[in-house]
């Protein structure tokens, strides 16, 4: 890898910038393939506990396959294994903290923004070379300047990156006890545009938050920012947002036992669409709100895309990951599509669905990862978004209630061709890779994964 040197194209927010450094890690097999021979590598992620015992959420380890491999019911792919204190097979990805994972369409490369810890915010891309050969290629940048040590990030489009970061949130009252008096926190979307073929910033940007005076005075109040994603012109950028609202009749909330306070009471009352913001790109100004009155839930996702550009050119956008919902903005108006509405409870006929991770395929086919509150588990299903119909494949372990903290945490799922990869692992037990086939609508079990304890795989590239 290439150390010491950072790229930078264009930048126009900030003028300094901290070079990333390079970690020692157990990345003995790296290898010195370019990962470019022809062969189309599936690369499967997973994570293990941080030292407290959380589950996925130490890290990030990666296993690369073919698809033959794949589809093979006694192949098996154990990322955990160990011997002694140290991994045996695989390739941990840096990061501290469970890595923003993306790829390439072609499966060549992935690329991370390392999540929390000292090097937070430092952007990495690898080559796959298969099993456990990945190498790191081109420039090793810090975004920390710019997004900080946790930025929200995604492929925003073939060979462009975007990250995002909301902060610089103002306190949600002034005052003094007991006469404290609210106020709205405000805070500060901050944007860096990521060359992903030349590992390079390219350009930055901020918005600074305006929900208007009337929405403000009633306590609602962006707290995320994530999931960016280009159109189809790639001439706007959207960004999803959490929102949350507070109770403004509430009071201050103070820890019983420090006396520190917490912050202004929030209210679970809604009556407020999901949100994005839409800027120019790629100059990333003129931010504009639109919000979407055919649900009341955020269209951010946890560690998952939510947002996809369709084959007809509009935005497909999932109410991921406690919504049932799939909202449409239209590549005419760069505004939502008021008149669609995609409802996976409506399309299954089922009650408590909730979209834990989705990929867009193409002509209106995509596949689903699902909970619902009246059933423990983790589904599958084969979504038309065209006709709104959608079709549940079942799968041997669908019933297992750990998969709920699997799926909770799913990155991506894989494609290639006609044939979508979904490694499915309840938390800290064995699984498979499930393979949907586009044309046919039909599932199969493929490969072995093994687990381990507070361990599970979450995405395939």
């Amino acid at each position: 890898m290439k150390k010491n040197l950072f790229r930078i194209v264009l930048f126009s927010t900030i003028t300094a910038f901290t070079l990333g450094s390079c970690s020692n890690d157990d990345n003995k097999d790296s290898g010195d393939n370019s990962g470019n021979d022809g062969t189309r590598w599936i690369t499967l992620t997973g994570s293990f506990p941080d030292a407290n015992g959380t589950a996925g959420n130490g890290g990030t380890r990666a296993y690369a396959i073919t698809p033959e491999n794949a589809a093979n019911p006694n192949y098996e792919v154990d990322l955990f294994k160990m011997n002694g204190a140290e991994y045996v097979e695989g390739f941990a990805l840096k990061s501290s903290r469970t890595a923003r994972v993306q790829a390439s369409a072609d499966g060549k490369f992935l690329y991370n923004i390392q999540y929390t810890g000292t090097e937070g915010g430092v952007f990495n891309k690898y080559s796959v070379s298969g099993a456990g050969k990945f190498k790191e290629v081109g420039y090793e940048l810090n975004t920390a300047v710019i997004l900080g040590t946790s930025p929200r990030w995604v492929k925003a489009a073939e060979g462009i990156g975007v990250g995002v970061s909301f902060g610089d949130a103002l306190d949600p009252y002034t005052g003094t006890a007991p006469n404290y008096v609210y106020r709205h926190p405000k805070g500060i979307i901050k944007i860096a545009n990521i060359d992903l073929n030349n590992t390079a910033i390219t350009n930055t940007g901020s918005i600074n938050v305006d929900l208007g005076t009337e929405l403000e005075s009633e306590g609602y109040h962006v707290w995320r920012a994530d999931v960016p994603v280009l159109n189809q012109a790639k001439d706007k950028l959207y960004i999803g947002l959490g929102i949350r609202r507070h109770d403004i009749n509430g009071t201050v909330t103070t820890n019983a036992t420090s006396g520190a306070i917490n912050g202004w009471a929030r209210t679970d009352e809604r009556n407020l669409g999901t949100v994005t913001y839409v800027v120019d790109y790629p100059s990333l100004r003129n931010p504009k709100i639109i919000t979407s009155e055919n649900t009341m839930t955020d269209n951010l996702g946890y560690r998952t895309m939510t947002q996809y550009v369709g084959t007809d050119g509009h935005i497909y956008q999932a109410t991921a990951t406690s919504g049932p919902d799939i909202l449409r903005i239209s590549k005419t108006t760069n505004d939502y599509d008021q008149s669609y509405h995609f409802n996976l409870n409506t399309a299954l006929g089922i009650t408590g669905a909730s979209i834990k991770a989705w990929r867009y395929v193409k002509d209106g086919v995509a596949v689903v990862l699902y909970t619902t509150t009246s059933a423990a588990g983790g589904y599958i299903a084969l979504i038309n978004l065209n006709d709104k119909t959608a079709v549940k494949l079942a799968t041997d372990i669908e019933t297992d209630a750990a998969l709920s903290t699997t799926l909770g945490q799913f990155q991506n799922i894989g494609l290639v061709d006609d044939n979508i990869y979904v490694p499915l692992t309840p938390a800290g037990k064995d699984g498979n890779i499930y393979i949907v086939n586009t044309k046919t609508k039909g599932i199969k079990k493929g490969a072995k994964l093994k687990a381990a304890s507070g361990s599970f795989y979450l995405g395939a590239y």
